[in-house]
């Protein structure tokens, strides 16, 4: 650092390019992206040696090395080496000694602005945590008006959206309990169908940004479409955590809204095991209450899972989900194709 009498930085380097070309000689250190730089050795990160027919144009030739340079990080003498090189006593080759300790001047350095690094990483910033900026609240002042696609029933005659939909799964729960539920799904002779779009269609895509106004406007077409749906996945996940972080909701007013608006799919939710749906082990006490709430709210369907498959932390939730009256659907989550049984391990 040549404002710290030379002294060797250190950190990692976080962008590194070197230059090139003909008459530019680099000599190897401990410059790469990714390297730590410690201030255990000596913490040359290369060495740059140009030549040329005469003594001005090796000194372009350096000059231009130098700023091909993208090192960042951690600070270099560069800035420090291009004031030397175009300083007009340097350039005319009648330095002294001690020119360097009598030329002050030499050390009013250009600071790096480093404006790509530091674009990339608000991008980064804002693609995964998102804007911190405020926005809006409530329902949007300006509402565009939504196409809902035309349902036709089983005799091919369009459905009237805003007239009641009809019973589907969720009756047997509310009349006859989760054991019933599960005895009625083991039984049924079909495919049932269970719908993720309220929840994992815009958390892959959207970054679960979508509005509970958003998803209020085709919940009475969704009630329809999908009545015999076994479930209607809306809640858990990443949905609980940015409802409150970034769309300034609250995610209990938003499974209490939507179940108004469908009361006759079993609305279904992730839950993280002892994590519930943070990123953190809670207490017991708290996964037990969370539960009861979330059935009282509305929630049906609890799809209780471990990334690691630790039996013992999805045990919380199940037995937290049976006590608050809530039907289990424990998961096992794997990678690849199980019904190749050239596959051994996943």
């Amino acid at each position: 650092d040549p404002e710290l009498n030379f002294q060797p930085d250190t950190g990692k380097i976080e962008v590194y390019r070197s230059s090139g070309g003909n008459g530019v000689r680099l000599d190897g250190g401990a410059g790469y992206a990714g390297a730590i730089i410690t201030p255990h050795y000596d913490s040359l990160l290369v060495k740059c040696t140009c030549s040329g027919s005469t003594y001005e144009v090796a000194r372009r030739k350096i000059v231009r090395a130098l700023v091909e340079f993208r090192i960042r990080g951690v600070k270099t003498n560069i800035p420090f080496l291009q004031r030397l090189l175009t300083h007009d006593t340097f350039m005319t080759g009648n330095c002294w000694t001690t020119f360097i300790d009598d030329t002050p001047d030499l050390f009013r350095l250009v600071q790096y602005q480093n404006r790509a690094q530091r674009l990339l990483g608000y991008l980064g910033d804002i693609v995964v945590n998102g804007s911190q900026i405020k926005g809006q609240v409530g329902e949007p002042s300006y509402k565009h008006e939504i196409e809902v696609p035309v349902i036709r029933g089983h005799n091919g005659n369009n459905v009237d959206v805003s007239a009641p939909p009809t019973d589907g799964w969720r009756k047997i729960i509310v009349e006859q309990g989760p054991d019933a539920f599960a005895k009625a799904v083991r039984a049924y002779p079909g495919v049932l169908i269970m719908d993720t779009t309220w929840r994992d269609a815009h958390q892959s895509l959207l970054a679960t940004r979508v509005r509970t106004v958003d998803l209020l406007r085709i919940a009475a077409a969704t009630s329809h479409a999908l009545s015999n749906a076994f479930s209607l996945e809306c809640w858990g996940g990443a949905t609980f955590d940015v409802a409150m972080r970034f769309l300034y909701e609250d995610p209990w007013d938003r499974l209490m809204e939507l179940r108004k608006a469908v009361p006759n799919i079993p609305f279904q939710m992730l839950l993280r095991g002892a994590n519930a749906v943070g990123y953190t082990s809670y207490p017991d006490n708290v996964v037990y209450e969370f539960c009861d709430k979330a059935v009282k709210a509305g929630m049906d369907v609890f799809r209780i899972f471990d990334s690691l498959n630790y039996v013992e932390n999805m045990k919380l939730g199940i037995d937290a989900v049976k006590k608050a009256g809530g039907v289990v659907e424990a998961t096992v989550c794997y990678t690849g194709d199980v019904s190749n049984p050239e596959k051994k391990k996943y």
